[in-house]
């Protein structure tokens, strides 16, 4: 396994580190290198210290040096190695670039004025990873790709709820402008962290809707696959139960840290592990 990408998952120790830390060693070690890659990609986005423009010519070159990997030709062993995984594994390399584009639309905007708008960034930061899982994962039934899509999409729109404060703090707003709207809840309250009921209705309007992409993602997974998405499966109650302390705090994320334990996390995944392989 590359030193590097198993560095950057250790240091992490984030819900993907804990939903596929019991896959095969062969999986496990694919699954950190591609951890690895969707974690530097958002990183270069995250720098704070760096300019726009700087930040735009860094994905530029990360998007060449990913070109460049594929056939072993990239400067950076991560991106060779992730183009290793990428053959043994038949991952199609599109969703490697949506990614990418995903993360250039955070260079670009800062506000989402429908839904439609949001979800589209929201399949290129989080579905894609989900398409590029199930291929290490491994599936018989199509019908699995929406499961990873509709997953992808519930996960992120789940950690939007849960990061309004800190995005808000870097000057961003991912909630569609027009739902603020719907809800009488202002950019300017939202700046100013107004917990009022305005703002809970808003969020449960939210919240509605990522449990309406997990439904979907429920409804897509076959049998078949049940297994071998264990991980997958992981990921989807971790997330689930955050879901669910959101609406317990009455989503006064303002004002609490809302989260899911080291903890609970691990218990949710050794609790999905036994679930789908003693059963299925």
């Amino acid at each position: 396994m590359d030193a590097q990408a198993k560095k950057i998952s250790k240091k992490s120790k984030s819900s993907f580190y804990y939903a596929f830390n019991l896959l095969p060693v062969h999986k496990r070690e694919a699954m950190t290198t591609l951890y690895a890659f969707c974690r530097e990609t958002d990183d270069i986005v995250d720098e704070n210290n760096l300019s726009n423009e700087v930040k735009f010519e860094d994905l530029r070159k990360w998007r060449l040096e990913l070109k460049k990997s594929l056939s072993g030709e990239s400067s950076l062993a991560l991106l060779n190695n992730l183009s290793k995984i990428i053959k043994q594994f038949k991952i199609p390399i599109e969703p490697f670039f949506d990614l990418i584009k995903g993360m250039e639309m955070d260079i670009q905007q800062s506000r989402y004025p429908t839904i439609d708008d949001l979800i589209k960034y929201c399949y290129r930061v989080a579905a894609t990873v989900g398409l590029m899982s199930i291929e290490i994962f491994g599936y018989k039934n199509i019908s699995t790709q929406k499961f990873a899509i509709n997953l992808g999409l519930a996960l992120q729109l789940t950690n939007i709820l849960r990061d309004i404060k800190k995005d808000a703090l870097s000057g961003r707003i991912y909630l569609p402008l027009e739902d603020l709207k719907k809800f009488n809840y202002s950019e300017e309250d939202l700046f100013a962290n107004v917990y009022n009921d305005n703002f809970v209705r808003l969020m449960r309007f939210e919240a509605i809707r990522a449990k309406e992409y997990f439904e979907k993602a429920n409804k897509c997974l076959d049998i078949v696959d049940k297994s071998t998405m264990f991980a997958a499966k992981a990921m989807q109650l971790i997330y689930f139960n955050l879901l669910k302390k959101l609406e317990a705090k009455n989503f006064d994320v303002f004002n609490e840290n809302i989260s899911v334990s080291k903890t609970e996390k691990t218990a949710i995944a050794i609790g999905v592990w036994a679930k789908y392989n003693l059963i299925y």
